[in-house]
């Protein structure tokens, strides 16, 4: 399945790249650019990996071999606990709190590019939602139209959920789109027969994960004679729910009764999302593109922990609080490998706090790219922290101004991190039009049991202040003291 780039707008990106470097061949210009490949978890929570000692169950092998070719981040964040705002976060290095993608919503045929406020919700609520975009608006330049115009070849693979056609990854950049699904998971299931409308499988009980890291490599022995950027986005480990049955009946004896991560079919998933990220390592070496290739393993968010699946949750993020669709630690802070091949030094760690819109300007930076003119970024150059030395990125901000039905639910809410200290505002929900607060010191309380508002008002009044600072500047549409509320 292959298809010609969009070309206006990468058409004109790639005249500036030619201008700029006059009387330089193409071939010339891109020799010395380093590879990229950015793997991307759906719903890999902070404690589903071995990176961190969190877990007994699962098994990540694999990530650990790529851990030991560059750095583990210990502090480690999503732009938003739910993937589609942090999937553009990530594409163009900007908030989703300005790019108005804050909700999962771009499967929906309803194509809405700018958000709104919604004050349809239950009386219950003091505050009002927004109502989030639906595409990824095709104004902005993505990472891969600017890798594009300074002659890469540019290739997406698994989930994408931004937005179908005419904001399919082929409109945004990405030379090809395998398997060309707008959905929010896999169509049908992980184990064929599968459900995509032009992709079938190869053979009965084929796991799609396994098909998409042949697809990478394959793509990969047909342009490693180029600068290539493979973005691979697994459809791991988000719903439907099913794995393998040798690998589910694996796991079934080891399963601890107590542990709160006692899912084998889960442990499953994990295992084929770890699989297919050491055939893409493996392919990597084989083909003697280690020393010229950067890697780069995110998730888009917190692990799922209000499903149902095998009689319990599919997951746990102890000791962090809360998962997916909450704005705790759970929801936002997850795992980050970066191999970047003289810069990152093997084995190591790092302790800087970084945030999935930084990567749009550090991968620039590293492949010599200037800043894209005209589009603001959120994000910060991180170079310095791969680099192992001393670096502030300063405070983020994450933005849901939502109210999903989930464990440890919240209200409308919006946080800032700073060092150590977090800052929770909950919109309007401590009465008579009043923002709420919770403040964590998060070295010395991980789990966000003790709310230390009430202790620090002068530090709450001071990183409040960064939350109103950022929502003004990202001209954020905000929730709104609901209305129709009537106190039980």
């Amino acid at each position: 399945m292959r298809s010609l780039l969009r070309l206006p707008k990468a058409l004109c990106l790639g005249l500036v790249v030619c201008l700029t470097h006059l009387g330089t061949s193409l071939a010339d210009a891109t020799s010395s650019k380093l590879n990229l490949i950015f793997i991307l978890a759906d719903d890999l929570g902070w404690s589903d990996t071995t990176l961190y000692g969190t877990t007994k169950l699962y098994e990540t092998p694999n990530l650990e071999r790529l851990a030991a070719r560059g750095m583990t981040f210990n502090r480690a964040y999503a732009a938003s606990p739910l993937c589609s705002p942090t999937r553009a976060s990530i594409l163009t290095g900007m908030n989703p709190a300005r790019i108005g993608i804050t909700a999962p919503n771009c499967h929906l045929p309803q194509v809405v590019l700018k958000p709104k406020a919604h004050d349809s919700v239950a009386p219950t609520e003091r505050a009002t939602v927004v109502e989030s975009a639906t595409r990824l608006d095709t104004r902005y330049v993505t990472l891969a139209e600017r890798l594009a115009a300074a002659g890469y070849a540019t290739a997406h693979f698994g989930k994408w959920h931004l937005g179908k056609e005419p904001y399919s990854p082929l409109e945004q950049g990405f030379d090809l789109d395998i398997p060309h699904w707008p959905g929010p998971g896999p169509a049908g299931s992980y184990v064929a027969p599968w459900k995509f409308p032009a992709f079938r499988e190869r053979c009965p009980g084929e796991h799609i994960e396994d098909r998409m890291a042949d697809e990478v490599v394959a793509w990969i022995e047909s342009h490693k004679d180029q600068p290539f950027f493979v973005n691979y986005w697994q459809f791991s480990v988000h719903t439907p729910f099913d794995a393998k049955r040798e690998l589910i009946e694996k796991y079934r004896p080891r399963i601890d009764p107590q542990s709160p991560q006692r899912s084998p079919t889960y442990a499953a998933m994990v295992q084929s999302l770890d699989e297919n990220v050491g055939k893409v390592q493996k392919a990597v070496d084989r083909l003697g593109l280690a020393s010229k290739t950067a890697i780069i393993f995110f998730s888009d968010n917190g692990g799922n922990m209000y499903n149902q699946l095998d009689g319990t949750t599919p997951t746990s993020n102890a000791p962090l609080r809360g998962g997916k669709g909450t704005v705790y630690e759970g929801g936002v802070h997850v795992p980050a490998v970066v191999v970047w091949p003289g810069v990152t030094a093997p084995h190591s760690r790092s302790d800087t706090i970084i945030q999935s819109t930084d990567f749009y300007p550090t991968i620039l930076n590293l492949l010599g790219l200037p800043p894209t003119e005209n589009q603001p970024v959120d994000g910060k150059d991180i170079t310095p922290a791969l680099k192992g030395e001393p670096f502030d990125r300063g405070p983020i901000f994450t933005y849901f101004p939502h109210n999903p039905n989930v464990p440890d639910r919240l209200p409308p809410s919006v946080t800032v991190h700073r060092g150590d200290w977090k800052l929770i505002r909950i919109f309007f929900d401590a009465g008579n039009g009043k923002h709420r607060y919770a403040l964590y010191n998060l070295r010395e309380d991980v789990g966000e049991t003790h709310n230390l508002a009430g202790q620090h008002p002068e530090l709450v009044r001071e990183l409040d202040a960064l939350i109103t600072t950022f929502l003004t500047d990202v001209q954020a549409v905000l929730p709104m003291p609901n209305p129709r509320y009537k106190a039980p």
